[in-house]
């Protein structure tokens, strides 16, 4: 028995120990690939998850900002969403009430309605149905005001998810419980976009780091909840630390999705530089 365990931990450590190896192996390669600096990084992580075009983003000068004004505010609304959840979501898993759902629904047309609008509005070397009419003039500031829309909703969907998947006895409450709650999570989102649009750079550099570091964030989230069902091992962690190896497998995929994507796309253009009109 006493054998028979030492083997079997054998293993585990020697499975551990070749994520830690491929993991480290594929970051150092991403790390030495994409441009210096920290923001250079960001960059190369925004390179592959938005199309950065310069004029639907926002910029600290002349340098412009990792993601576009609606990516922005998409991972910034949710990496809101999910401190706000984390601190007062109290480990509740169920869905919000109706009335909520409503609330989140609109603002997933509100994101959508604007996104449309806009790429009617490119200009028809890129777009490919050209002369089509739009609504109303677009702006980066309802491209911002409706990416953090639905960064709230992702997080208000993801959340649960991940929690769900991990503790033991997941609180059935919903995870929004009311109004007042929504109204609260919508007011923190107004006053981050606020936050953006006055334009400073002590806000946009911070800004810029941390939506970025919301691609990393989520995409983390998705890959480790997807191998913990792999792996059928839903429901046996009471602490994050204790799903060290599955959250490290998760960002694992998450950067090597982005160096693929970063790869695939420098091909096509060969510049890291977003595009241009």
């Amino acid at each position: 028995m006493v054998k028979e365990k030492l083997f079997m931990n054998f293993h585990k450590s020697k499975r551990q120990y070749s994520l830690y190896l491929v993991g480290g192996l594929i970051l150092i390669s991403w790390l030495v690939a994409t441009p210096a600096g920290i923001l250079g990084k960001s960059d190369a992580v925004g390179y592959a998850v938005c199309h950065r075009i310069d004029t639907r983003s926002f910029h600290i000068g002349i340098i412009q900002l990792p993601l576009c004004a609606r990516c922005t505010g998409q991972y910034l609304g949710a990496i809101t969403g999910l401190l706000f959840l984390g601190i007062f979501g109290q480990r509740r898993t169920g869905t919000p009430p109706r009335y909520i759902l409503g609330i989140l629904i609109m603002l997933v047309l509100a994101y959508a309605m604007d996104g449309l609008n806009s790429y009617l509005y490119l200009p028809p070397i890129i777009k490919i149905f050209p002369g089509m009419p739009h609504l109303y003039q677009p702006s980066n500031t309802m491209r911002l005001i409706t990416g953090t829309g639905l960064g709230l909703v992702i997080a208000i969907l993801l959340y649960p998810t991940f929690v769900g998947s991990i503790i033991p006895a997941p609180d059935p409450r919903p995870v929004i419980r009311n109004i007042k709650s929504m109204i609260v999570l919508l007011s923190l989102g107004v006053i981050v976009d606020l936050l953006i649009l006055t334009g400073s750079k002590y806000v946009l550099l911070p800004a810029a780091l941390l939506s970025t570091g919301g691609v990393v964030l989520l995409l983390t989230m998705v890959y480790t909840i997807i191998w913990i069902r792999i792996f059928h091992q839903e429901n046996q962690f009471n602490r994050i630390s204790q799903i060290t190896m599955q959250l490290i497998a998760g960002f694992i995929v998450t950067i090597t999705q982005i160096a693929f994507f970063d790869l695939f796309r420098f091909i096509i253009t060969g510049t890291w530089n977003g595009i241009m009109f």
